[in-house]
This record gives C-alpha cells, sequence and structure tokens, in this order.
C-alpha cells in the first residue's frame, strides 16, 4: 500500500460560501502538489498492492493472447457466429470499447473550453483510459474479418490491380474515423503532459529517469513563450477533438443506421449512440477515479466535487438515453409497420428479452438513484453504479445487434445466437489488457495534471483575499 503523503487529504468540507465541496481541498502549495503527485512515479519502491494488480490484469490479459491465436489458427467458426447472426461478440465489444473511450475526449477538450476547472484532477486518466479503450476496441473490426493479415486492404494505397475499398460501406467509415479519434486523442494527451514531464525530470533523483523524462519534455523550461505555445496548441486540439465527440459514435452507429433491417433503420442512433458512449464514458472514469483516489490516498485532489459532478452528467446522459429507448418503441408503433412492431415485441419478450429487460434495469430504473445527493456524493455507492451502467452499457450493444439479427423478415431464416468460451474469453481478456495498459500508466507518468493543478491554487487565493479583508485578517 502505498504511504500517506504528510498533507492531509481527507474529503473536503462543504465551502462555507457557496456551499458545494471544494474543487481541491485547502492546504495545498505549489510544492505539495508536486510532490504527492510526482512521488507516485519517482519513489523507488513500487507498492505492493500494484504489483498484485498489475499481475492480475497481466494474467487476464493471457486470455485475449491465447484467444486471438485459437482464432488465427481456427478461424471465426471457433465463435457462436452463424446465419443469421453474422455479427457477435466481436462488434458488441467494438462499440462498447469506442464508447468508453468518449468521456476521456469530452472531460479533455469540451470542458476545457467552457473552462471548467473541475476537471484538472481527471483529465489525465480519463484521456489515457480513451487511449487504452481505443486500443482493445480497434483489434475487433481487425479479427472479424476473417482474415486479418489482409485488414491493409481496407486502406486505400496505390496498387497495381486497382483495387479499391469500398468507400460507400460504413465498415470503411469505421476505419478513418477510428484511426482520426486515435491520433488526436494520443496527440491531445502527449501535448498535455509536456509541462509535467519537464516537472517529472526536474524532480527525478535517478540519472535514467531524469534522461528519460528529459527527452519526452521536449526541452520544457516553463518560460512565457513554451506556456503561450502550450495553451495555444492546447486550445486547437481541443477545437479539432470536440467534433470528434460527436462525429466518431455517430459514423459507429451508422454500421448499423444505413441497414434497411428491423431495429437498425433508424435516424435516432446517431444522437442516441453519442449520449450512450458519454454515459458509459464517465462511469468508467468513475470505476477507476475511486480506487485511485483511495488507494494513493488522493482525496484532498480527486474530491466528492468531481464525484458529484461526474454523477450529474451520468444523469443528464441517461435521460437522454432513455428517450432514445421510448422513441423506439413508440415509432416501432406509430410507423405502423409490421416488421418494426415484430421487432420490438421480440426484443421485449421474445427469446433473448431478459437481455432487453437487463438493459432497461441497468441504464434506466437504478439509475434514477442519482438524483438523489446522498448517491452522487458517496464513493461506494458510485462505484457500484459505474459497474451498473458499464453493464447495462454492454447489453445495450447486445441487444443492438443480435436480437435485432436472429429473427428477421422471413420465419424461414430465423435461428439463435449462443457465445462460446472464445466469445467471453476475447471480451475478459480485453478488459485484463485495459487494466494492465492502466497500471503502466499510473507507474510510470503522472496521472494527475501537475501544472493545471498548480494553476488553480493562486486563483483560489486571490478570490479569498477579499473576503479576509473584510473580516479584518
Amino acid at each position: 500500500m502505498a504511504t500517506k503523503p504528510e498533507l492531509p487529504v481527507s474529503d473536503p468540507q462543504l465551502d462555507p460560501n457557496t456551499g458545494e465541496f471544494r474543487v481541491i481541498a485547502p492546504g495545498y502549495t505549489f510544492k505539495s502538489v508536486t510532490d504527492v503527485i510526482a512521488r507516485i512515479v519517482l519513489t523507488p519502491h513500487t507498492p505492493v498492492g500494484w504489483f498484485f494488480g498489475f499481475m492480475v490484469a497481466s494474467t487476464i490479459c493471457l486470455i485475449l493472447f491465447t484467444a486471438v491465436t485459437w482464432l488465427f489458427l481456427k478461424g471465426v467458426g471457433i465463435w457462436g457466429l452463424d446465419i443469421p447472426v453474422g455479427w457477435g461478440f466481436a462488434i458488441i465489444n467494438f462499440v462498447w470499447w469506442i464508447g468508453i473511450g468518449h468521456a476521456g475526449t469530452l472531460i479533455s477538450a469540451i470542458l476545457l473550453l467552457f473552462k471548467q476547472q473541475w476537471r484538472n484532477s481527471i483529465n489525465r486518466f480519463a484521456e489515457a483510459m480513451t487511449i487504452f479503450a481505443v486500443v482493445c476496441a480497434g483489434m475487433f473490426p481487425l479479427i472479424h474479418v476473417g482474415r486479418p493479415w489482409l485488414g491493409y486492404w481496407l486502406f486505400p494505397y496505390p496498387n497495381t490491380m486497382n483495387v479499391w475499398p469500398q468507400f460507400r460501406s460504413p465498415l470503411l467509415w469505421d476505419v478513418f474515423a477510428v484511426s482520426t479519434y486515435a491520433t488526436i486523442s494520443v496527440v491531445f494527451w502527449y501535448i498535455g503532459m509536456i509541462p509535467d514531464l519537464g516537472t517529472m525530470r526536474d524532480n527525478a533523483k535517478s540519472k535514467l529517469a531524469q534522461y528519460i523524462f528529459g527527452i519526452f519534455s521536449l526541452g520544457w523550461r516553463g518560460s512565457v513563450r513554451h506556456w503561450m505555445r502550450y495553451e495555444t496548441a492546447s486550445l486547437l486540439l481541443a477545437g479539432l477533438a470536440t467534433p470528434l465527440v460527436l462525429s466518431v459514435h455517430t459514423v459507429i452507429s451508422f454500421d448499423f443506421a444505413v441497414a434497411v433491417l428491423p431495429g437498425w433503420h433508424t435516424t435516432i442512433f446517431p444522437p442516441y449512440f453519442v449520449a450512450g458512449a458519454i454515459y458509459s464514458g464517465f462511469a468508467m472514469v468513475i470505476t477507476l477515479a475511486i480506487p485511485i483516489r483511495k488507494f494513493y490516498h488522493l482525496e484532498g485532489l480527486i474530491t466528492i466535487r468531481h464525484i458529484d459532478n461526474m454523477g450529474k452528467v451520468m444523469l443528464a446522459t441517461g435521460l437522454i438515453v432513455a428517450y432514445g429507448y421510448s422513441m423506439e418503441i413508440f415509432m416501432a408503433w406509430y410507423s405502423a409497420s409490421h416488421w418494426e412492431y415484430f421487432m420490438m415485441w421480440n426484443r421485449m419478450f421474445g427469446p433473448m428479452g431478459w437481455s432487453y429487460w437487463v438493459l432497461i434495469t441497468c441504464n434506466i430504473a437504478l439509475p434514477q438513484l442519482l438524483w438523489l445527493r446522498s448517491t452522487r456524493v458517496s464513493p461506494g455507492k458510485m462505484f457500484i453504479m459505474s459497474l451498473i451502467i458499464n453493464t447495462g452499457m454492454w447489453f445495450e450493444r447486445f441487444v443492438i445487434v443480435v436480437t435485432s439479427l436472429y429473427r428477421d423478415f422471413l420465419p424461414s431464416s430465423w435461428g439463435t445466437y449462443r457465445a462460446t468460451r472464445w466469445d467471453y474469453g476475447t471480451f475478459v481478456g480485453t478488459l485484463g489488457l485495459f487494466t494492465a495498459l492502466f497500471f503502466l500508466f499510473v507507474r510510470f507518468l503522472p496521472m494527475i495534471p501537475m501544472s493545471e493543478i498548480r494553476m488553480m491554487l493562486p486563483q483560489a487565493k486571490v478570490e479569498t483575499e477579499p473576503e479576509a479583508m473584510e473580516a479584518g485578517d
């Protein structure tokens, strides 16, 4: 277990002036912020709990490598795919992981443009979460095509046979959308770390650490010119990344919306998918933030204010998702289409109707507890709620993919779907890969932006000085 820093970091009290929780607990200084955050990376003694968690995550990750190796040897027949369910866990997991990555971009870009200071303590590991989620998602389009060694056919490269990809296919749109999203996310993440990498270079005792952090800090000196260029680059990248929050999952929704299949052919999918992505993404941020603040004693930097605000965002996006569900039911009735009506009835009461009610329970019913302040300010309750929501969002993708395919227009072509142990192994393995990458990030890079936290300290002091003068201090 990590040693507690000297600074008291218990949950902050309510601000007597605003009645709200503070963004940062009182008592922090420039030096104490640097010490608390840099100590996690520069400590020569890695906590035993970190080794245990990384070992468990790596062991689970081996399941992924075993499942993928067997897939390459035997083909996609080891999965539960059949006729008519040609898409299964691979596409379900792909959409789920891409959705989880959305919160990082929203916290980093949109909240930066709106100058929301409460983002500062959580944006770094939210950005890292985005990158690791895209890594997990990016493998599924490649491995589900059956011949992953020919994946380069998806790219429009010059070739002598003049065989070009089908640019009208939404699956090709995914390639451009996800690759653009990943590129902007990595660049934004790295640019935001440059001031902190310079701080790590200056505080490191090891010559190797000084050398490595010195290379990646790109000669950062903290001069006015450096800060001006850094802030300009951050705003430009935020402006580029903001449309991606809407465009990426919109393009993902086109995988379904451009089809004529009942349950897929609907215009509400783009905004409905975006809201669901932010919903599940913020849930994953809470899933990561609460154990981190507990294990590394960061309650003074990741405060109840952050958890409360993320709960409010989840409540808002959850209501949008609920509206999307209700519109699906309404349009199935209002369209007077026999196929749409049967699709919705079968989705609710068919052989796989249980999955629909699981998603309704996890995504709509239980999250209504977020209306209660007592739920939003309780780390334990919010952690459980985040797990429930991410479970529900996975079942949402399962319902969209499977229950729309296994019973379509012709009863003679109806079938069923049963996932195999290789489907489950691949999914569980990606959870291990994601967790292992996150453990490495927490150990070797500053997970909270020291530069942004320090910028808040003088501003808070200036705001309280007039009140102190009036009190006669």
